[in-house]
């Protein structure tokens, strides 16, 4: 009887291990993929729309470095992105879609930013965000399965 307790003990002993061994190389690839270089984002301008006060509009420009890229994240605001230089990649559902200067991109409040990133590993690339949001609601939320260190300034 001993020996079978035993034999259970290495057994769920040895698929914990595994299993945590697992998670750390998951996690060490979403690092990894998620991009520790990510955006600079600088707040251009924040204004209260005219007629509802609990609204705003926000004016952000999202420098990427090469080969930069950002972590799954919602806005929460109806965002309107212009191509100024380079080239973005850029997905909510669907196939991921790359963006050049002059092109635009549109997403939606509930919509999940799965990949924005920068398209060339070689040149820069910057685009202006303009967004419709509630005053409460910040510029951006990471996505509930990343942890916020992992969320861009």
């Amino acid at each position: 009887m001993r020996k079978t307790a035993s034999i259970h003990r290495v057994r769920v002993t040895l698929w914990l291990s595994l299993g945590g061994a697992a998670w750390v190389l998951a996690m060490w690839l979403a690092g990894d993929v998620s991009g520790a270089h990510g955006a600079t984002v600088t707040s251009l301008l924040s204004s209260e729309l005219s007629h509802d006060a609990s609204k705003e509009l926000s004016l952000v420009a999202v420098d990427y470095p090469p080969g930069g890229s950002t972590t799954a994240h919602i806005h929460q605001a109806q965002a309107l992105i212009y191509v100024l230089e380079g080239s973005i990649e850029m997905q909510v559902r669907g196939a991921p879609v790359t963006l050049s200067p002059g092109q635009t991109w549109y997403e939606g409040p509930h919509d999940v930013h799965i990949v924005s990133r920068n398209a060339s590993n070689a040149r820069s690339a910057k685009y202006l965000v303009f967004m419709v949001k509630d005053k409460s609601a910040p510029i951006l939320t990471c996505s509930y399965n990343l942890a916020s260190s992992d969320c861009p300034d």
